[in-house]
């Protein structure tokens, strides 16, 4: 090979990713409003609301005036504390993020890593597919000139770490709460659990021993297997010595989510025979159910699965309209507050002006 020539480049967001503006690593992104107007989008976010107010008249036995008299006589600053607990978590978030990409060769403050992971939330509360996570590689990219590929990695194993932490911590949590007894379908529930955490580990035991031997036996292009190459080294850049320090940071994310919950539930005065140990519980299974990409932030899948936990009469058997009261403020702090003050930190933010720029010198910039 002689001369310099160009770094290969990866498939288009079509073929690969399916996000606007990373189709080439020099060209800014379009406006978020463009991937608003788009039909999938819109269907994926009226589809699961029309669903969710469809059980809730016709199946619910909701009593909408008991509802709304629940929520009008909330404790103000109860759900004012949930708000600020709840956002306590973007910084440490930041802060594990931060400790990933050190680890990747790349170093950002706790400040910007926070910014980037708050916008990114937006994009996850307003389109589906987790495409928000795409969109947070692609402002590190764009704002810090890193490679998109290993930056995915980071965001992969954080994604395990959050996984595994939802699992065990849900596991213990539900243990707890239902200790005096655990009926059929609670066993059910955990032995689910326990099949997922087991799975998730043999997936990542493979791919850290076998997944760049199985990419390269199959018969594809060789960007691909260099954008895996680089992926694994996001993946698997972290220290060993650093993985105790993400297992607590992780932790105390999830903490604050299940605070969220518990503070909001104080709120409405429906803690009793719930408890903290349940509101964790209630709280990460509605996390894990977030996962699901099928649309925004869980929406639709989250709030049924919520109501379901709590209604349940072999689990906590709250009220209807008190558990939609629940699900209606614990969905407002967790999702619209995202959408209004996201809105405002994406507008005035300096990262989401993109700037066109230059691959560094001996390193592609994918």
């Amino acid at each position: 090979m002689t001369g310099r020539e160009p770094a290969p480049r990866l498939p288009t967001d079509e073929q690969l990713i399916d996000y606007p503006g990373v189709r080439e690593e020099s060209a800014p992104p379009p406006p978020l409003s463009r991937r608003l107007r788009d039909p999938r989008t819109i269907v994926s976010i009226v589809l699961p609301i029309a669903l969710v107010l469809l059980i809730a008249v016709t199946a619910g036995n909701i009593n909408f005036s008991a509802l709304a008299t629940s929520v009008a006589n909330a404790n103000l600053w109860l759900l004012v504390a949930a708000l600020l607990v709840y956002y306590l978590g973007f910084p440490l978030r930041g802060y594990r993020w931060t400790i990933l990409l050190r680890g990747a060769g790349t170093n950002i403050s706790i400040r910007d890593s926070s910014e980037i992971i708050f916008i990114s939330w937006l994009v996850n509360c307003l389109v589906p597919a987790k495409l928000g996570d795409v969109y947070r590689a692609y402002l590190l990219r764009m704002n810090f000139d890193v490679s998109l590929s290993r930056t995915f990695g980071t965001v992969f194993i954080e994604r395990v770490f959050d996984l595994f932490a939802i699992a065990l911590l849900a596991f213990a949590a539900g243990f707890w709460s239902f200790r005096t007894g655990l009926s059929p379908e609670v066993q059910v529930v955990f032995a689910i659990g326990l099949v997922f955490i087991a799975a998730l580990a043999v997936g990542l035991y493979t791919v850290r021993n076998f997944g760049s031997r199985i990419v390269r036996r199959l018969p594809l292009p060789h960007r691909i297997v260099e954008f895996y190459d680089r992926f694994e080294e996001g993946v698997f850049s972290i220290q060993a010595r650093r993985i105790p320090l993400l297992a607590i940071v992780t932790a105390l994310i999830w903490a604050t989510e299940a605070l969220r919950l518990y503070l909001v539930l104080l709120a409405l005065g429906l803690s009793v025979g719930i408890g903290i140990s349940g509101a964790f519980f209630v709280a990460l299974i509605a996390s894990l159910l977030t996962a699901v990409p099928f649309t925004p932030a869980g929406l639709g899948l989250v709030e049924l699965g919520v109501y379901g936990v709590l209604t349940a009469p072999f689990l906590y058997h709250v009220p209807a309209h008190e558990a939609a009261a629940v699900v209606l403020v614990d969905r407002a702090i967790s999702v619209l507050s995202i959408i209004i003050l996201g809105s405002i930190a994406y507008v005035v933010s300096s990262k989401t002006k993109i700037r066109p720029l230059k691959p560094t010198a001996g390193e592609p910039a994918t």
